[in-house]
């Protein structure tokens, strides 16, 4: 009785954290800028260009969904893309109403646990997401010498460095050799090797195999051109004509670091990193403001949408998978 109130309590804590930090965030920034500029900006934006960039958030799920279907076929584990595409769109509706950017992540492990084992659901959900910010990584890299935006040097050597330690991190986890042989002086829950929950999260992980792991990689290439893509569209909806695609590629890696940030999806956070990040690109800071909450809008949108998706599932029984064990 007293573990689950002291649990209920830690969570009542984290939430009015993560509640405070994007009110803190939305504060200083309104405290900045000209809220009514910003209004009016908003208000101003074309409609067209954003039913694109509303189109694409939707279609993005879609490709993320092949994309741990892929993971799971690593493992053996052969579960219906229509039952994964239904995950992606329910747990983005959570996204929205639990106020952390992974809360989805965490409603997709709990119900695909009704197919697969609960190590295997949280290993390929992570390595899903994994994926994703390796890609992003790897393509800011390769995207900032072709960018035509003059950057400031000390912002330059941030995306720089940001960039190397995601690629490698990314790596590391992949492969894991490095993480057990360092690894194993820590407590066992922590541990990477034995059988604590991490050691069993990192075998999930890297039982899905390298043919299955790059074949990920590819279709993250894929969803972060599109991801790119609806930003731009958001920001030409915006009238930002003069920003190159590939500057987006650039800066869209450290807007999406805003996401670890304990808050309300990365609401806040992710509108006091936008003026600095935009501002290279002349950008300024009201409009820099308005694109990233009329990403955050639309992406809120387009969470209804799995709604009546999860209610359907509350009534609708879901058949047990075999999965292959892992080796």
């Amino acid at each position: 009785m007293h573990t689950e109130q002291r649990k209920s309590k830690r969570k009542l804590i984290s939430n009015l954290l993560k509640v405070g930090v994007t009110a803190v965030g939305l504060y200083l920034v309104f405290r900045q800028i000209d809220f009514r500029q910003t209004i009016e900006i908003l208000l101003q934006a074309n409609i067209y260009w954003l039913g694109g960039s509303f189109l694409l958030v939707n279609l993005g799920l879609i490709v993320r969904a092949y994309r741990w279907q892929l993971l799971l076929q690593g493992l053996g584990v052969k579960i219906s893309f229509r039952r994964l595409v239904n995950l992606y769109f329910v747990g983005n509706f959570f996204n929205s109403f639990l106020p952390s950017g992974f809360g989805g992540d965490v409603v997709r492990i709990l119900e695909i646990t009704r197919d697969v084992s609960a190590d295997v659901a949280a290993g390929t959900v992570i390595l899903d997401r994994l994926s994703g910010l390796l890609m992003l990584f790897v393509m800011a890299l390769v995207a900032l010498p072709l960018q035509s935006v003059t950057l400031p040097q000390n912002l330059f050597m941030m995306l720089v460095l940001g960039a190397i330690a995601g690629t490698t991190g990314g790596f590391l986890v992949l492969d894991g050799r490095l993480l057990r042989r360092f690894g194993q002086w820590l407590p066992a829950p922590l541990s990477p090797v034995g059988d604590g929950p991490v050691a069993r999260l990192l075998k999930a992980v890297q039982g899905c195999g390298w043919p299955a792991v790059w074949a990920a990689l590819g279709v993250s290439t894929i969803f972060n051109l599109m991801l790119a893509l609806w930003w731009y569209m958001a920001g030409r909806g915006l009238g930002l004509h003069n920003v190159p695609f590939v500057f987006y590629l650039v800066v869209i890696p450290v807007l999406s670091v805003a996401l670890l940030i304990p808050s309300i999806s990365g609401l806040g956070p992710r509108e006091l990193l936008a003026p600095t990040l935009f501002a290279a690109a002349g950008v300024s800071a009201e409009t820099a403001v308005s694109l990233s909450l009329i990403i955050f809008i639309l992406m809120r949108i387009a969470s209804l949408l799995g709604a009546p998706l999860y209610l359907i599932s509350l009534f609708r029984p879901h058949p047990t998978t075999k999965e292959q064990q892992i080796p």
